[in-house]
């Protein structure tokens, strides 16, 4: 049956997709500054949606990542082995779910996102209270929808580990990770409360993925509204 699409109050939409760039990072890696300002340079083109997302291996080795979340360790974990990886580092970059680059390698992740990329149609409304994410049919795709909540900006400075002393600008820092289904092609809708989101986030993707951390075949992005941000915080804990 074919899923309704809401009236819109704010809108997104993907056909022509960006490419997905997921650096995953820590405050305490003495490696990872130069990665994270590339992050923040590829954060202002419109070809590209760039996430970083903090580890938390590196918490224990004298200072602890206050953006670190271990969804953001299980997924890098999950890539490891769906790229047939030796290992987890950092501060690894992942292009589109396919290719694995050190986060600081401009020439060689930057020869990756010199092509254009197509992908379902989605489309992020803000309505009554929610975000509705609707999915329109694509023929022969599939794949697992996931609803990333980030901070589009900080600043960190650090107090002791292998970075004590600097300070770290930080861009779209993931604050969770929600799988909302699984798409098998056709026309979807997906709902969740915007007050479910965490408190600090300002920002909205949603990525589509094939399954087992396999290939990213579509994404799209919402700003959340200040109103909603500020209603959020008001009613955090």
């Amino acid at each position: 049956m074919v899923a309704p699409f809401l009236t819109v109050s704010s809108i997104a939409t993907a056909d022509v997709r960006p490419a997905v760039v997921e650096l995953f990072t820590s405050e305490g890696c003495s490696s990872c500054p130069p990665a994270e300002a590339y992050a923040a340079e590829l954060a202002q083109r419109t070809d590209v949606l760039a996430l970083t997302f903090h580890v938390t291996y590196w918490d224990d080795l004298g200072w602890r990542d206050r953006f670190g979340l271990p969804e953001a360790t299980q997924r890098q974990s999950a890539y490891a082995q769906a790229l047939r990886l030796s290992s987890v580092f950092t501060p690894q970059t992942v292009i589109d779910g396919q290719l694995s680059f050190v986060g600081s390698d401009r020439h060689a992740i930057g020869r990756e996102l010199s092509v254009s990329r197509n992908g379902p149609s989605i489309v992020l409304t803000l309505n009554d209270g929610a975000v509705t994410i609707g999915l329109r049919a694509f023929h022969g795709a599939s794949g697992d929808v996931s609803l990333i909540a980030f901070l589009h900006s900080a600043v960190t400075s650090i107090g002791r580990g292998e970075n004590s002393g600097r300070t770290i600008n930080e861009v779209n820092i993931v604050r969770s990770i929600r799988t909302l289904g699984r798409w098998q092609g056709q026309d979807s809708e997906y709902r969740v409360p915007i007050d479910s989101l965490p408190h600090d986030a300002t920002d909205l993707a949603v990525l589509v993925q094939s399954q087992n951390q396999g290939s990213i075949i579509g994404a799209a992005t919402l700003t959340l509204p200040a109103e909603n941000r500020v209603a959020r915080s008001r009613g955090a804990p």
